[in-house]
């Protein structure tokens, strides 16, 4: 049988039971809110959950100290948990406690430290965290019974999996490491294109000015940038192949010149995808997440060419959002073309940003006074690497 965890211990009985904190309003649950979700023990950790790991509309993970390296993704199914499934296919199992490294096309299972004992009107939905995803590293979230991946249903009670499968960058972990977040939403926070709509011809959501795209089901289009500013013209990067391993938990640490090659804006501002590899680009507009919503982008569009865009898609409260900054801030977009290779072309449509309404305004925003890593970036690379300097061409 897999060690897996305790199962029992992690909540108190009934008669030993917190008051659980009052309902709030339909929608995403904001940071205040999980801290009292904490309190209560609707969310339980091993170890205590830290502070940090509290972002305005979300909830950081932390691996757990075992895992297991598995012979394909799975999914547990209405009749079967998690475990059941790594006692199926467990290849080996590897203690994180002292770090180790997970490799490239190989996928693992890992129990995390949190687990959840939702009251009925709240389910969870997840996303790999963004630094994570600009490594190209594919990790989602599963639940016992589930039939979906990265989603918890409503009235969940029960442990929580990652499975991590390093697509080009072999990476080193360690109990505690982080790299999935979590979204707890009340029903199912239903934003009018009415309502949206005056929210952008006021503030500006996602481009220069207010106004300048039509809201269509909660949606606002993302074109891609392939002309770059006018002195560096630098409009992305290509991940090399063989590069050394990246340690998840290390910021601003590695040279990007050993992990990534520049894309430059040509005459034609174009740029062909090669299939199957990873590329790093940004969004032509500026978006602005206002504190009572939370966005998201769609990860795979057919409708949009046969490519993906933007594996870690979820943009908190006050992203880009802030006094005195009228712009906004670009979406950093992780693609990969499938099978075949495609033509990008500046200002092509790569994905629709859909923004959903917060049950209540954070305490907290986006930005740097909680430690956020992107609130004022243009084109960049995750905070484990420095700031890219391109040399004279």
């Amino acid at each position: 049988m897999a060690e897996i965890g305790p199962a029992q211990g992690l909540f108190p009985d009934a008669t030993d039971e917190p008051a659980r904190p009052a309902q709030p309003r339909t929608g995403i649950l904001p940071s205040h809110v999980i801290r009292e979700l904490i309190r209560s023990k609707e969310i339980a950790a091993v170890r205590d959950i830290e502070p940090r790991q509290i972002q305005p509309a979300s909830l950081d993970l932390r691996l757990g100290p075992k895992a297991h390296r598995v012979r394909a993704s799975f999914l547990p199914g209405p009749r079967q948990t998690v475990a059941e499934k790594i006692d199926e296919f467990s290849l080996h199992e590897i203690d994180l406690t002292q770090g180790a490294v997970l490799e490239t096309g190989c996928v693992y299972v890992v129990q995390l430290e949190e687990r959840l004992r939702l009251r009925s009107q709240y389910a969870g939905w997840a996303n790999p965290k963004s630094s994570i995803g600009r490594l190209d590293v594919f990790t989602r979230l599963i639940a016992d019974y589930a039939e979906e991946f990265d989603r918890v249903r409503p009235g969940y009670a029960g442990a929580l999996y990652a499975e991590i499968s390093p697509q080009t960058f072999g990476i080193l972990v360690r109990r505690g490491s982080r790299l999935n977040q979590l979204r707890l939403r009340r029903g199912t926070p239903v934003t009018s294109d009415v309502k949206l709509q005056a929210v952008h011809e006021e503030i500006g959501l996602v481009g220069d000015g207010p106004g300048q795209k039509k809201v269509r089901k909660a949606t606002l289009d993302l074109t891609i940038d392939l002309a770059g500013d006018s002195t560096k013209k630098l409009v992305g990067f290509k991940a090399k192949k063989h590069a050394a391993l990246v340690d998840v938990d290390r910021v601003d640490f590695y040279e990007p010149e050993e992990f990534w090659d520049p894309i430059f804006a040509t005459a034609s501002r174009k740029l062909i995808l090669d299939p199957n590899e990873f590329y790093v680009l940004a969004s032509k507009e500026p978006v602005k997440v206002p504190p009572g919503y939370a966005a998201e982008m769609a990860a795979y569009d057919t409708q949009v060419g046969e490519f993906r865009a933007h594996y870690a898609g979820f943009f908190d409260p006050g992203f880009g959002y802030k006094t005195g900054n009228e712009r906004g801030t670009r979406a950093v977009l992780e693609v990969r073309s499938h099978q075949i290779p495609f033509i990008l072309e500046d200002g092509q449509l790569v994905g629709r940003l859909v923004y959903e309404r917060m049950a209540d305004d954070p305490d907290e925003l986006y930005g740097a006074a909680i430690g956020s890593s992107y609130q004022e970036q243009g084109l960049k690379l995750s905070k484990h690497f420095k700031a890219f300097e391109p040399r004279s061409r």
